[in-house]
């Protein structure tokens, strides 16, 4: 058994707090009804959403000595047609499991899919990784003014601070226009 087959500690705490994310996760009967079809126990039903999915996927990881239970809870998770009624979900939690998922050398595509890329290991890594999101928010049309007053909240991977930039942008933009 390699080293790669498992999630370490603090892998499996990020990805559960991406999934349990208060504002952005799974919701409670998601998780049950997630961790129910995987046959993986529920050791902590009563705590809190990230700690009762952190519970469970250690108790899986330790069980069956490898990390593909927890792939799979990711996979389920994350299956778009999930998200049919509430597409606007969707998009936040991939970004924040794909966060959380970095480190190990990880990352879930648009369909749900989970493959591996290069591990981050660096800021510079991120930087590089937030380019990459400005380059796919070029590519869908999104205006430059917007990408100029949230360069450095993309590259923090901070999307609420992003749009509160581009916000303030178009209140600059109207005071130049009227002044």
């Amino acid at each position: 058994m390699t080293v790669e087959s498992w999630f370490s500690q603090s892998e499996l705490e990020a990805i559960a707090r991406a999934l349990g994310d208060t504002s952005e996760g799974l919701k409670g009967s998601e998780i049950g009804q997630i961790l129910r079809t995987l046959n993986m126990i529920d050791p902590t039903p009563t705590a809190t959403k990230w700690v009762r999915l952190l519970n469970a996927f250690v108790e899986r990881q330790n069980r069956s000595k490898n990390r593909r239970a927890i792939l799979e809870f990711i996979r389920q998770a994350l299956k778009p047609e999930r998200y049919a009624r509430e597409p606007e979900r969707f998009e936040p939690m991939r970004a924040n499991v794909n966060r959380a998922v970095a480190f190990a050398g990880l990352a879930v595509d648009e369909t749900g899919e989970v493959y591996k890329v290069d591990r981050a290991a660096t800021l510079s890594e991120a930087q590089r990784r937030a380019d990459d999101l400005r380059a796919d928010l070029v590519t869908r049309g999104v205006h430059p003014d917007v990408l100029r007053f949230c360069r450095a909240e993309l590259v923090a991977d901070n999307y609420f601070h992003a749009v509160l930039e581009a916000t303030k942008s178009i209140a600059d933009k109207l005071r130049a226009r009227t002044a």
